[in-house]
């Protein structure tokens, strides 16, 4: 202990933050990854077979509700899972206080923006609209 202080150093680190604050935002990452690989190839497979339909046929194809949910579960674990990896990237490499909280603030935004905007799409979709 430094004289003059009759704090442990452990009493002095209390308060400062978690040790584990990272974990949950790594296990949301790696589940939204895994989600996302059957996801992807469904999704993938879904654009292949609908490279040469109109609008009316994949509207009409996104009127499943199955497929619909697929495309929401994708879209939605998508968009989270970049969120979460622009948010490391935003923490790590952007170094001044008010470019990186201004950053983060734009990624929520924007990921939120994009993830309703996706939704309201598949909606419309799903409900003939």
């Amino acid at each position: 202990m430094s004289q003059g202080s009759l704090r442990t150093p452990l009493a002095r680190v209390r308060g400062l933050g978690s040790a584990k604050g990272g974990t949950h935002h790594f296990w949301i990452q790696r589940l939204t990854a895994i989600a996302l690989v059957p996801l992807t190839i469904w999704f993938a497979f879904s654009i292949a077979s609908l490279a040469t339909a109109d609008a009316p046929a994949i509207t009409a194809w996104m009127q499943s509700p199955l497929r619909a949910t697929l495309m929401l579960s994708f879209l939605l674990a998508g968009f989270w899972h970049m969120k979460l990896g622009l948010q490391v990237v935003i923490e790590d490499y952007i170094h001044t206080e008010w470019t990186k909280v201004t950053c983060l603030i734009l990624n929520n935004l924007i990921s939120i923006f994009l993830t309703l905007a996706a939704t309201l799409a598949v909606l419309k979709m799903l409900l003939g609209g």
